[in-house]
């Protein structure tokens, strides 16, 4: 069995042994599309809200799929639904056309448009999709970049009244780096150079590596542990000892990853997305045992449940099968088996590196 949209053998890529045969991989991608709109907007679940971060989470894994079609009219939605300054809402409601849910706008939510449109130029080599995005993405870059703090973090938020939240978090800030370096490619794939972003790119890597007092202290997250990794401020040694500095505090063998460091609460998403940072600094092998640790959370119709409680009162928790985190299990799987535009945003390859200033002490 294929999965949709793809020819014979092209769903290699998401069979993983332990983690999903090509059915499941199917039936899982099945259940995201099941949720997308017919606007192409893709909530949480049907009947909750819409985040523009995990809309894109979402897409990206359709295009890992191959679900080209589906996971280019999200990104059409986001292209309708841009305000003025670049930015998108922090949520709105399942209901085309409703008001949003959240007049806020996040940094890093406005900021991941970037991962997902290089994803998919990478996937699709569409020119004209490019083309179509590349004003998107300038404009939330802008957005996003006047955030920006003098020691080179981000501010995570803009009220709905246009006041500017300076305080920064540590994993929004990681994966708006990210962020900025998927953009740099794009802007070279484009030949239009953005020297601006290069520093600014190199300011923020340079805070996230060496400067945690210029973030929230939100330590007790694993969010915070593992996405300096994840978004590739932190390389080599720094990242290999990062990763086993909080692994005893975050991971429960057999159970996957807890989301905060004192509640016994495993997460999907946050597993996952551990099992990505893993595979990026080339501990495929663990990468591979924290999958299979969730799969308990595999429900009817290949959704996952978001997580689960494993003291006291055991039971699924939150009662909702999410998109995002399907989502950032077919990711992982895509990199572990090799997709190469799931592995080229991942993994660093063709980013831009070497971006850190000397200026910023």
């Amino acid at each position: 069995m294929t999965l949709p949209g793809r020819g014979p053998g092209a769903a290699e890529h998401l069979v993983l042994p332990g983690v999903l045969t090509a059915e499941q991989a199917a039936e899982t991608v099945a259940g995201i599309r099941a949720v997308q709109r017919p606007d192409g907007a893709i909530p949480w679940f049907r009947g909750h809200h819409l985040d523009p971060w995990d809309h894109v989470e979402a897409a990206m894994a359709l295009d890992a799929s191959g679900e080209h079609e589906a996971a280019a009219r999200a990104y059409d939605w986001l292209a309708r639904h841009q305000n003025e300054d670049g930015s998108w809402y922090a949520a709105y409601r399942d209901e085309a056309g409703s008001p949003p849910e959240d007049l806020g706008r996040e940094s890093n939510f406005c900021a991941y448009a970037a991962v997902g449109v290089r994803h998919h130029y990478l996937a699709t080599g569409d020119d004209a999709f490019l083309d179509r995005m590349w004003p998107v993405v300038h404009a939330a870059v802008s957005f996003v970049l006047e955030l920006q703090e003098p020691g080179g973090q981000i501010g995570w938020r803009r009220e709905a009244d246009g006041t500017a939240v300076h305080d920064a978090l540590l994993t929004g800030c990681s994966s708006v780096y990210h962020a900025l370096r998927c953009a740099l490619a794009i802007a070279e794939e484009r030949e239009e150079p953005q020297p601006d972003w290069e520093l600014a790119a190199g300011a923020l890597g340079h805070a996230i590596t060496g400067h945690p007092e210029r973030f929230l202290d939100k330590n007790r997250y694993s969010m915070d542990w593992y996405y300096p990794v994840l978004g590739g401020a932190m390389t080599g040694q720094q990242a290999k000892a990062r990763i086993e500095d909080g692994w005893d505090r975050f991971v429960v063998p057999g159970l996957g990853v807890r989301c905060v460091a004192s509640n016994p609460w495993v997460t999907g998403g946050e597993s996952c997305e551990l099992a990505l940072a893993l595979w990026a600094i080339g501990e495929s092998d663990r990468a591979l045992e924290i999958l299979q640790s969730v799969q308990h959370l595999r429900a009817e119709g290949g959704r996952y449940w978001t997580g689960y409680v494993f003291e006291g009162e055991r039971a699924f928790w939150p009662e909702e099968f999410t998109t995002w985190t399907a989502g950032s299990l077919l990711l992982a799987v895509a990199a572990l088996g090799g997709d190469e535009a799931t592995t080229a945003v991942f993994g660093g390859e063709r980013l831009p590196r070497g971006l850190e200033p000397d200026c910023c002490g």
